[in-house]
């Protein structure tokens, strides 16, 4: 009787159903991560500096793989907490383009030699993952645990290089400024369920849409914290402080998947959060982001002005940027969906285009990311000259080039929308922009390549990661002997893996800048997902 009554009582429970198929990407990601963490562990130095590396790469195909074969695919799973349909892919297919770029640049950086190879594409493929979840959430709990499983491997990543005070500086902050807006941003939603009752984004948009709730001191309350909190994450002024800071210090290829994927996930928030649960309060939240993302433009773009670190003055872009892909959350229509996502795949491409030449300027010379590291540039190495050359002028949104393409698109939302105003802040932001990336095409192209500074190759551990000058004894080299940011040959050799991502996203930026048709047909797939937009 009583061994019984255990059955008994359990046998009405029954557990949610489970896609597997509309889940595999996210598994593929995820399962990636434990199989690089365990090749990590074997004491093979050729595995762990080269197969690792490898599988990452494999982990992100089978997802990508995964993620074609799930097109078109429009349903809801796990009980309604996840939503498969083609905005939530798109994003997935700009996920793991950046994150297959991130691979190939840290695959003989300093940084995952001192996270022993294993630990470091780990770290990558699971805050990966918990992008693609964040991007598929349409439940407010789902949404908080792909922000956190996004945010916590961050935090480390930014500190992997343990011998270099900036980088353990840079992890710190993030850490701090992260945890801030995490907890601003489930205060907000825990405001939202006591309004509404509900954890699900349909559910919510039900009750806002009944009654004056929409209005209700308590929902407005939690929307704003639900804006300073994504704000955070998406580096949205004057949220904004601690980008430039943790940019700069940060391993550069981790610098590089900050600066695109955390943009790609905040704003595929912003998008299914806004445009979905909310969109019976957007009249009370549209102006304020439309201010939001107007104060961005300005402070970004000035912020960028005079920067002599290339990464602090792609920091400072970068939240300029956010400020251009606001516009099309603000409008709430599927023009704006599509072309936020236009942006953020073009995006993808400018940046991974810069942020490649400064690895491979950072191995050559002792100069870091300094501008003055470029000069010369031009005649030095051509080929990387003109990756840098195309990446600023797209950014700067000139004609023949994707960030072009883009940005009109954004001002056409705009226009579309009702916020004539927004699209000329738009291009007022995009002339400012002119003063700090015309500079860097002119260090590469009009000025003679500094001297080659020598750096050591490796350094004792700073108090702040254990260590002490009595006890640190001899300085460890960098695994390739070379400078010791980035563990590059002392030869200033150039690794093909780093050409290969320059050419590519330069390649990339000028395509969709001349045949954005391709491009348009993917993204019109993403604005329609979300039906209750015009």
């Amino acid at each position: 009787m009583n061994a019984a009554f255990p059955i008994v009582a359990t046998a009405h429970l029954k557990g949610p159903h489970i896609d597997f198929a509309g889940l595999s990407p996210l598994i593929a990601l995820l399962g990636g991560a434990v199989i690089v963490l365990l090749f990590g562990l074997i004491g093979s130095r050729w595995v762990r500096s080269q197969l690792v590396p490898a599988l990452s790469l494999v982990a992100l195909g089978a997802a990508l793989g995964l993620t074609i074969w799930q097109w078109n695919a429009d349903k809801s799973i796990v009980s309604g907490a996840l939503r498969i349909d083609d905005l939530s892919l798109g994003l997935n297919l700009i996920l793991i383009g950046g994150g297959a770029c991130t691979v190939l640049l840290a695959w003989r950086s300093l940084a995952a030699h001192e996270a022993a190879h294993g630990e470091f594409h780990a770290l990558l493929l699971t805050s990966i993952g918990g992008m693609s979840l964040l991007a598929s959430a349409q439940n407010t709990i789902a949404l908080f645990v792909g922000l956190e499983l996004l945010s916590i491997p961050l935090y480390v990543l930014c500190a992997t290089e343990l011998r270099r005070e900036h980088s353990l500086e840079s992890g710190l902050k993030y850490l701090i400024v992260g945890s801030v807006g995490s907890a601003t941003l489930l205060y907000g939603l825990a405001m939202i369920y006591g309004a509404t009752g509900s954890t699900d984004f349909g559910a919510i948009a039900q009750a806002l849409g009944k009654g004056s709730l929409a209005t209700d001191p308590l929902t407005l309350t939690g929307i704003a914290l639900c804006v300073a909190g994504l704000a955070f994450k998406s580096s949205v002024a004057p949220f904004h402080q601690w980008t430039p800071d943790v940019y700069e210090g940060a391993p550069t290829p981790v610098t590089a998947f900050m600066a695109v994927t955390t943009k790609v996930a905040a704003l595929g928030v912003f998008l299914r959060f806004f445009d979905v649960a909310l969109i019976a309060t957007q009249n009370s939240w549209g102006p304020a982001l439309a201010v939001l993302a107007t104060i961005t433009i300005l402070v970004g773009n000035v912020g960028a002005l005079g920067q002599s670190s290339l990464k602090r003055m792609l920091a400072y872009s970068s939240v300029a940027q956010a400020g251009y892909m606001l516009a099309g959350v603000v409008v709430a229509t599927q023009l704006g969906v599509a072309a936020t996502v236009f942006y953020l795949a073009v995006y993808l491409a400018m940046n991974m285009a810069a942020f490649a030449v400064i690895v491979a300027r950072e191995r050559e010379t002792g100069l870091g990311d300094s501008v003055q590291g470029l000069a010369g540039l031009g005649r030095e190495r051509p080929w990387l000259a003109w990756p840098m050359t195309i990446s600023m002028l797209a950014l700067a949104g000139i004609p023949a080039t994707g960030g072009f393409i883009g940005k009109f698109y954004l001002i056409d939302a705009a226009v579309a929308g009702g916020y004539t105003w927004l699209g000329v802040v738009i291009v007022i932001g995009s002339m400012i922009s002119l003063g700090y990336y015309l500079p860097v095409i002119a260090a590469m192209w009009m000025r003679d390549a500094p001297a080659r500074v020598p750096t050591p190759a490796g350094g004792a551990l700073p108090a702040l990661a254990g260590g002490s000058p009595e006890l640190d004894g001899e300085p460890v080299l960098a695994p390739v002997g070379g400078n010791s940011d980035t563990g590059a040959p002392a030869t200033g050799g150039l690794q093909p893996e780093v050409v290969f991502v320059a050419v590519l996203a330069t390649a990339a930026t000028i395509f969709f800048g001349i045949v954005p048709q391709p491009l348009f047909d993917l993204v019109h797939h993403a604005g329609t997902a979300l039906g209750g937009l015009f």
